[in-house]
């Protein structure tokens, strides 16, 4: 047998490994398939610091206040929190809702989205200011699985009865420092009042003592994560 092939049949098995070793680090273990596959397209092989610490309490269920600084990961663990809670497109009501401050960060986050859940059948829809009011309601009664939306359009939709909340199973702020302008933290307050029970997740910059108010009320189990 040739040194070539040996050294071939050595590199095969060696690739193998190495494949199931990121398949199976810790906090990527329990991922769904299509995930994991674009979290390796993506060049994501393992949990960065702040992920080991969050994904494995996102997945258990538990409600979380996370606050990091910015580049840390926030957005791509609340991402692939997401797609691997829901997995795959079912029936017609949203079962994700993800606050953002604008179009702009609606727009951006949806297409971080379709880089990884590019190989699920999830679909995503945004919803803000500049887009017409009734189409919105006629787009959402399509069938949707994750919603992103602004506090207001998404107050002005539920209200007028186009969007069905009784099967959210996550209710996530990103980047929630936007929430003290504009009546925005009142706005997604009024939220938890028309859901059952359900997932909470806030990102953040800092903790602010207004979060306390949500720590007595529907986030009254939530743990506090702090990274670094």
């Amino acid at each position: 047998m040739s040194a070539f092939f040996v050294s071939q049949k050595f590199t095969a098995k060696l690739k193998a490994y190495l494949c199931f070793v990121i398949k199976n680090t810790m906090s990527f273990k329990k991922i769904i398939e299509p995930l994991h596959d674009a979290l390796q397209h993506n060049g994501i092989v393992e949990p960065n610091a702040l992920q080991a610490k969050i994904l494995s309490k996102i997945k258990s269920g538990s409600s979380l206040f996370v606050i990091a600084p910015d580049n840390s990961g926030k957005t791509t663990s609340l991402i692939i929190s997401v797609i691997n809670t829901l997995k795959e497109a079912f029936e017609d009501a949203p079962r994700a809702l993800i606050f953002v401050k604008d179009k702009q960060a609606a727009l951006t986050l949806a297409e971080q989205f379709g880089k990884f859940a590019t190989h699920t059948n999830l679909r995503v829809y945004c919803a803000y200011e500049e887009h017409n009011l009734e189409l919105q309601r006629e787009e959402l009664y399509l069938g949707t699985d994750i919603v992103i939306a602004t506090p207001k359009r998404l107050n002005r939709i539920f209200y007028l009865n186009g969007i069905n909340l009784n099967k959210l199973q996550m209710c996530i702020v990103d980047d929630a420092d936007f929430l003290f302008r504009n009546n925005h933290f009142a706005e997604v307050t009024r939220t938890p009042e028309s859901i059952g029970k359900c997932q909470y997740l806030v990102f953040s910059h800092k903790f602010d003592a207004r979060f306390e108010r949500w720590q007595e009320s529907f986030m009254y189990l939530a743990q506090v994560i702090k990274h670094p």
